[in-house]
C-alpha cells in the first residue's frame, strides 16, 4: 500500500535524535493547516453565526483542547503500531483485527470522502458566485463549470504527488496572509452582539448541535497518517515527541487565525444575513463580497475562498485516495494501481455530480462528516487507550476522557438530527 513516505519533503541532515525545530517541521504545520482551512472554515461564522453570541464565546474556548488532544489521539494510535511503515488501515487491522479493521478503514474512507464533495459544491458556488456577482457575467452551465473544477483539481493530483506539494506551499502561506488581513480589515465594521443571557436549554441545544461543525471545522485528520508516517522515518524514537510538537503548533496557529476571522465576520453580520447566507448556500466570504460594494473584499473575498477549498481539497484527496486504495487492494487482491486509477475515476464523477446538484453543505456538514470524523478521530483513539497495551499509560486521564465525551457528543447530534428530520 502507498503510504506516502514522500508525502513532503524534510532536510535530510537531520538526524532522529535532533529536537530542535527545523524547516521540516515548519513545513508540516503549514501543510496541516492547509488542509484544516477549507470548506469548513469558511461556512463556520454562518453556522456559529446564527446561534448568538455566547455559543461563539463557548466554543472558542473549547476549540484549541479539541483540535489538539483529538490530534494528538490519532497520532498516538498511529505511531503504537509494531509495524515501523504501517499507515492507518494497517494499524487498525493491527489493534482491532482484520474484519473489525477493514470496517473503521471504511469509516476512515467514508470521514473524508463527503468533505471532497462539500469541497466540489462549494468550489463551484464560490466560483459562479465570482463570475455573477464580481465580474457582472452570466451565470456558465453549472454542469461544465463543475466538471472544469474538479478535473482541475485531480489533474493536478495526477501530476504528481511533488507537484500537488509545490501548489499546496504557493497555496498555504497567501492563505494565511490573506485571512489575518481580512479578519483585520473587517473590524471597523463590527456591531455590537446581543450578549443577552440566552435561555438554558435552547442555548445548550445550539452548542449541543454546534459540535459536528466545530469537529469538522478544524480536522486535518486526513493528513495524520501520512504525517505521523513521515515523523516515524525522519526522528526515529523521537517521532511522537515531534509530532506532538508539531501538531501543538498547528493547532495554536489555526486556534488564533481561524477564530479572529469567525469574529470579524460574526460581528460584522446580523443574524439575519447569516441567515440568507446559509439559504444562498454560499462561504461566508462570497457572501460578504456580494453585500458590499467594497472592491477590496469583492476581489479578495472569493481569491481566499478559491485557495482554501482547493488547498484543503488537495490534502484530503490524498487521504481518500491512501484509505481507498487499502480497502479495495487488501479485499479485492487488484494490482494497486490499478486499483488507484478506478479510485480517482469514481471519485472524479461523484465529486462532479455532487456539485452540479448542489446540496446543502451545511447540511452535509452536519450530518455526514462532521459525526463520522468524530467517530474517526475522537472515539477510536480513545477506545484503543483501553485496549492496546502500549496506549494504557493515558488511560483514565482528564484529557482522554474529554475527548471521548466530545466525540460521543458530536455522533448523538447526528442521531437527534435524523430522528427530528
Amino acid at each position: 500500500m502507498n503510504t506516502h513516505q514522500d508525502a513532503m519533503p524534510y532536510d535530510a541532515s537531520t538526524t532522529s535524535s535532533n529536537s530542535k525545530w527545523n524547516l521540516h517541521d515548519t513545513q508540516w504545520v503549514l501543510s496541516l493547516f492547509g488542509t484544516a482551512v477549507g470548506a469548513g472554515i469558511l461556512f463556520l461564522p454562518i453556522n456559529i453565526g446564527i446561534g448568538g453570541f455566547w455559543p461563539l464565546i463557548i466554543m472558542a474556548c473549547l476549540a484549541f483542547p479539541m483540535t489538539y488532544l483529538a490530534h494528538r489521539g490519532l497520532a498516538r494510535f498511529v505511531l503504537s503500531s509494531k509495524q515501523p511503515k504501517a499507515d492507518f488501515t494497517d494499524v487498525v487491522e493491527e489493534h482491532f483485527g482484520i474484519n473489525a479493521g477493514r470496517l473503521i478503514s471504511l469509516l476512515y474512507f467514508l470521514s473524508i470522502f463527503p468533505i471532497l464533495l462539500i469541497y466540489g459544491v462549494g468550489l463551484t458556488n464560490t466560483v459562479d458566485s465570482f463570475i455573477v456577482n464580481q465580474l457582472g457575467m452570466e451565470s456558465p452551465p453549472r454542469v461544465l463549470l463543475s466538471g472544469v473544477l474538479v478535473g482541475g483539481m485531480i489533474s493536478l493530483m495526477l501530476g504528481g504527488e511533488a507537484l500537488m506539494l509545490r501548489a499546496f506551499a504557493i497555496l498555504v502561506y497567501p492563505l494565511v496572509a490573506i485571512l489575518f488581513f481580512l479578519s483585520i480589515y473587517l473590524i471597523p465594521s463590527w456591531q455590537l452582539p446581543d450578549v443577552s443571557v440566552p435561555e438554558f436549554s435552547g442555548f445548550m441545544k445550539t452548542l449541543w448541535l454546534s459540535i459536528p461543525i466545530i469537529v469538522f471545522s478544524f480536522s486535518h485528520a486526513a493528513a495524520i497518517s501520512s504525517f505521523v508516517h513521515v515523523q516515524r522515518a525522519q526522528y526515529g524514537n523521537n517521532a511522537k515527541m515531534k509530532s506532538e510538537a508539531i501538531l501543538k503548533r498547528t493547532s495554536l496557529l489555526l486556534i488564533v487565525f481561524v477564530l479572529l476571522f469567525v469574529f470579524s465576520c460574526v460581528l460584522s453580520l446580523s443574524t439575519e444575513q447569516m441567515v440568507q447566507a446559509k439559504a444562498d448556500n454560499v462561504s461566508i466570504l462570497s457572501f460578504l463580497a456580494n453585500i458590499t460594494d467594497n472592491s477590496f473584499i469583492a476581489t479578495l473575498g472569493p481569491l481566499v475562498a478559491f485557495i482554501a477549498i482547493t488547498s484543503s481539497f488537495l490534502g484530503h484527496f490524498l487521504g481518500a485516495r491512501e484509505s481507498f486504495n487499502g480497502l479495495v487492494s487488501k479485499q479485492a487482491h487488484m494490482n494497486p494501481k490499478l486499483v488507484d486509477k478506478i479510485g480517482t475515476v469514481i471519485m472524479f464523477f461523484a465529486i462532479w455530480y455532487c456539485s452540479v446538484i448542489n446540496p446543502s453543505i451545511l447540511d452535509m456538514m452536519d450530518q455526514l462528516s462532521g459525526p463520522i470524523i468524530a467517530m474517526i478521530l475522537f472515539i477510536m483513539p480513545m477506545i484503543a487507550v483501553y485496549k492496546v497495551p502500549s496506549l494504557h499509560k493515558y488511560r483514565n486521564r482528564l484529557s482522554t476522557l474529554f475527548v471521548l465525551t466530545v466525540g460521543s457528543l458530536a455522533v448523538f447530534a447526528l442521531i437527534y438530527s435524523m430522528v427530528i428530520k
